[in-house]
């Protein structure tokens, strides 16, 4: 029985006036993509100004075509309608406009090799180079012989080690495989079947063990057994997804049992405690994208449930963070290479179902490829988040966990506290927690930039040109759009960053900074008078059109700032936020030698720290009261409204947003509602 796309392309474009068409290849089904080959059958639109599409005559197997447009389109494999999250025609447009700007981004060039995990570049450009029609060159890569097929003969020499290669496995078998050549598929499959036959992370590599322990970090003989251990929450969901699929896939019922209650557990984790690796500029979307996998291609239907579950956690968390191309803080895993729109791997993979900026995503990231072939699509709801389609401004308090939060303990109390604020013209976050952490990034402040998306006015500690972690002896407090920073001093230095285009000046000792729609006024706490500071080669590469300034504390007391932040909605034009800012804040630093700051902002609410000298935890009392960190756990919580809600270890995840509302709930017994 034929299989006819889904209805989102019944609902696109323009009437096809002439039908898409198909090519066979030796190895595989119709692959239509010329109006010039023969026409297979199409499903016609009785509406005017709607695209039709090719019929999948091969029994519910993925299609690729190309629209009356121009545009490549993919046809994934058929999912249950009740595991879809249905999309307007014009989000669906948006996202085939910006996947076929990626796939001629990748298209023609070279793909590299196989060596160790190069394939998490190789594999993703060759798939790029096959959607875009040169597909012989293609198939022969993703078919050769890996560079370290000794090392993996007892997979049939197919690579299963490394995450970032299974990932690309995973997809070239499940959605690529019905190109691939018949012999070379059956010995992924017979690789695949020895694979998992017993958990590999269990056993011992037949060539290296264990591991020597010595060589390259990242090298087989030096970590051994059958697959990549590493635990971050990328490579765990990429192995952890890869190994439950081919196990289910060869029938290894042992291993597919095993590793579904560890995929189990994963998503109550997302959905009780948080995620380890929260918000991380540079991974979140790894992890999203082995997920892809799962529920792309999971037979088992509560697998498959597991799978959109998770999918639909991590892109309600990139959409909070996500504004007009930018990503926010705070984050885990921070490298620092973030601080200007989309310049993030996270905003350059989430850019393909956000979109929303003027800016070109010049550097798309490859992960992008699983979402072009997934029948995936963030909920309605999420993508209003994404587009704050919402009555701003919000302020959120939310919570996250440990980092290795599955170990014991893990389980017991969020650890970290960041406070987000989501006004009209600029979204500002910061984090508290009780402990230093070197790739937590620990503030940034976006604002609306016609241009370009988002400018970033970014802060920290310790070097002259801002770079991430949360250091130790800082503690900031935050209330809606004020933002207390205090540190010991001891000639601790600042840095900030903010765009070339921002006007600065100094006025009755108050730094402002004037960007396009949002404005800065910056009370300075003994630090001394900023200086310019020119960026490193490196530096001006990432940040060209940025300005560092640096300041150093002086004294032997306490150092820092306040910060608040106005835009027309609450001061209507920048002349009246600094005459507000002049005459109506005030800042107490009457017992700023016992590490207690109080402000009183322009429009009289009131924000006051008190240093915490046992740890990094501050007490923040905000228009008189206290806020009590260790009574509020929930991962979700706006302080007013219903915007996004997740208590803890309560296990419902809502979104109520943009006229649309969300839900799921994954309950103690670890199932899917």
């Amino acid at each position: 029985m034929p299989q006819f796309p889904s209805l989102r392309y019944l609902l696109l474009a323009v009437l096809m006036m002439v039908a898409v068409v198909g090519c066979n290849l030796a190895s595989g089904p119709p692959f239509p993509t010329s109006s010039a080959r023969p026409t297979p059958e199409v499903q016609q639109s009785d509406t005017p100004n709607q695209a039709i599409a090719a019929v999948d005559s091969t029994g519910g197997q993925a299609g690729i075509f190309t629209d009356p447009a121009g545009l490549i389109r993919v046809e994934p494999l058929p999912i249950d309608p009740a595991l879809r999250n249905e999309w307007t025609p014009e989000l669906e447009e948006g996202f085939w406009q910006r996947a076929n700007q990626v796939i001629q981004h990748f298209a023609n060039r070279g793909y590299g090799n196989t060596h160790g995990e190069n394939e998490k570049r190789s594999y993703p450009f060759a798939m790029y180079d096959f959607l875009a029609g040169n597909r012989e060159q293609a198939l022969e890569f993703l078919q050769s012989e890996d560079n370290q097929g000794e090392e993996h003969e007892h997979t049939e020499g197919i690579d299963y080690y490394f995450s970032f290669t299974l990932k690309g496995q995973i997809r070239k078998y499940f959605f690529f495989g019905q190109w691939l050549d018949p012999d070379y598929r059956e010995r992924m499959f017979a690789g695949a079947k020895r694979w998992t036959a017993e958990d590999p992370t269990t056993r011992p590599h037949p060539l290296y063990g264990e591991g020597s322990g010595e060589g390259n970090e990242w090298t087989v003989q030096r970590r051994g057994y059958w697959v990549d251990r590493r635990n971050t929450d990328n490579l765990r969901a990429m192995r952890e997804v890869a190994v439950y699929l081919m196990a289910e896939e060869t029938g290894n019922e042992a291993t597919r049992d095993r590793y579904k209650e560890k995929l189990q557990r994963y998503v109550w984790a997302l959905y009780n405690i948080g995620m380890g690796e929260w918000d991380s500029e540079t991974y979140h979307g790894h992890t999203f994208a082995a997920y892809l996998n799962l529920y792309d291609f999971a037979k088992d239907p509560e697998v498959k449930r597991l799978g959109k579950a998770a999918l639909d956690w991590l892109s309600a968390s990139a959409a909070l963070k996500y504004y007009h191309g930018g990503w926010g803080a705070p984050s885990k895993r921070d490298d620092g290479g973030g601080n200007v729109v989309l310049q993030a791997d996270a905003a350059r993979f989430f850019w393909i179902y956000f979109g929303d900026t003027p800016a070109p995503n010049e550097s798309p990231e490859r992960d992008i490829i699983h979402a072009i072939t997934s029948a995936y699509r963030p909920p309605l709801a999420v993508m209003a988040l994404a587009h704050k389609q919402f009555d701003r401004p919000v302020e959120l308090i939310n919570t996250k966990p440990t980092y290795e939060n599955w170990k014991p303990g893990g389980e017991d109390a969020p650890v970290y506290w960041e406070t987000l604020f989501l006004g009209h013209t600029y979204q500002m976050g910061s984090v508290v927690s009780s402990f230093a952490d070197g790739d937590v990034g620990s503030f940034r402040l976006m604002a609306d930039n016609s241009d370009r998306g988002v400018d970033c006015f970014v802060v920290n500690t310790g070097d002259e040109w801002v770079e991430s972690g949360k250091r130790e002896g800082d503690q900031i407090g935050q209330f809606r759009n004020s933002l207390i920073w205090l540190s010991p001093a001891v000639g601790q230095p600042f840095a900030f960053q903010l765009p070339k285009t921002a006007q600065t000046e100094i006025d009755s000792d108050i730094w402002f900074f004037q960007l396009e729609d949002t404005w800065l006024a910056l009370h300075p706490i003994n630090l001394q008078p900023y200086q310019s500071v020119e960026p490193n080669e490196d530096q001006q590469e990432d940040y060209p059109n940025e300005q560092g300034l640096k300041s150093r504390a002086q004294g032997n007391g306490y150092a820092g700032f306040v910060l608040e932040v106005g835009e027309p909605q609450s001061h209507r034009s920048y002349a009246d936020f600094k005459r507000s800012i002049k005459n109506r804040s005030r800042l107490n630093l009457s017992a700023l030698n016992q590490g207690n700051v109080t402000y009183t902002n322009s429009t009289r609410e009131t924000l006051e720290l008190t240093y915490n000298r046992e740890n990094d935890l501050p007490t923040v009392t905000r228009n008189g009261d206290r806020y009590d960190w260790a009574s509020h756990y929930d991962l979700y919580r706006p302080t007013e409204g219903d915007l996004i809600s997740l208590g803890w270890k309560q296990g419902t995840l809502r979104v109520n947003t943009g006229g649309h509302r969300f839900e799921t709930t994954v309950g103690g017994d670890r199932l899917v509602r």
